[in-house]
């Protein structure tokens, strides 16, 4: 028997979240709608400029959040990240475990708690200015083997590229995994992490790779190719299953070469942070409960409907028990 539904593998990065306008945006010269690598100095400088500015603490990082929300609709985690020994740190460790997510990753002394500062505009778009701290010095020996041995499926996030010892735990994951019958999900996670890595993480997906979530730009990014349906067939030949996310139209499924568009659920975004990792989450909770890839696609538009409602990458409302309700209608 399996403990988990989910192994996850990311970055642990405390969010800070704040509404703006456009204005502040501009007079900050930072470029809207993307996730921007900073240091702390930097970091602090817009901190500073926020002082009058209503603020949320939120246990984050991208895989970290669908780890969240696969617990809010009924599934079993666990979720390795690196921490510090800092006010952050000890933060990070009990919301998660608040949020239901087993954390047992030990902490470093040698830094500071990573931090991504989500400002949110009145158009329900995420500019992501992210500090990764001590989050980037997770390495192979802070993966619990055993934890992997006792999942359905491990998850890991395209953003660990970015470093030499996150890349090697991810590694580590990914092979451990293979070795135990465990299957392997990877998202792409952004746009520049594909174009940075791209050679990678085409060898990666052809190796490794059960399950790939992307959203429509990584998509594109990745396949180099001028069409939603051409992208995701292009990474449907280096992985049988693919979810591809498309915004209110849905999301694409690619299953050993075929496509489907299963459509999205129609509602007026206020903010649109954490929408693909929500996504994934919902996908994985159907995947490790016996869903189809196409029903599984349905319940992950859902959850990602309703993320998007809210200010934040955290659901206030509970999902666990309402899925019989929401897809009863759904036929796949």
């Amino acid at each position: 028997m399996k403990n988990y539904d989910v192994f996850g593998v990311g970055n642990a990065l405390v969010d800070i979240i704040a509404l703006i306008d456009q204005n502040f945006l501009e007079k900050q010269k930072i470029q809207k709608g993307i996730m921007t690598l900073v240091d702390e100095t930097q970091q602090g400088s817009i901190l500073a400029s926020l002082s009058d500015v209503k603020k949320e603490l939120r246990s984050g990082g991208s895989a970290a959040n669908t780890m969240i929300a696969i617990a809010n609709s009924g599934g079993t985690c666990a979720y390795t990240g690196k921490v510090s020994h800092d006010a952050y740190g000890e933060f990070y460790k009990k919301d998660m475990e608040d949020a239901g997510v087993l954390f047992e990753t030990k902490p470093d002394s040698s830094g500071h708690t990573g931090t991504c500062v989500v400002l949110t505009t009145p158009d329900a778009e995420r500019t992501m200015l992210t500090s990764l701290g001590i989050s980037t010095s997770l390495q192979a020996s802070d993966i619990d083997i055993a934890g992997i041995q006792k999942a359905k499926f491990v998850y890991v996030e395209g953003y660990l590229w970015e470093g030499l010892g996150t890349k090697q735990a991810s590694r580590l994951t990914m092979e451990e995994a293979k070795k135990n019958a465990v299957k392997v999900a990877f998202t792409y996670s952004d746009p520049f992490c594909v174009n940075r890595s791209r050679e990678e993480f085409i060898q990666l997906t052809k190796d490794y790779v059960d399950v790939v979530f992307c959203n429509t730009e990584e998509g594109l990014a990745l396949s180099q190719k001028s069409s939603p349906e051409e992208a995701i067939k292009f990474i449907g030949a280096l992985s049988d299953l693919v979810f591809m996310t498309a915004g209110k139209e849905g999301a694409y499924v690619c299953e050993k070469g075929k496509v489907t568009l299963v459509p999205g659920f129609p509602v007026k975004p206020i903010d649109t942070t954490g929408a693909g990792d929500a996504f994934a989450a919902g996908v994985l909770y159907g995947l490790t409960h016996g869903y189809s890839n196409l029903k599984s696609a349905r319940w992950g538009n859902y959850v990602a409907s309703r993320i998007v409602t809210e200010i934040g990458p955290r659901l206030t409302v509970k999902l666990m028990g309402r899925q019989e309700e929401i897809l009863k209608d759904f036929k796949d």
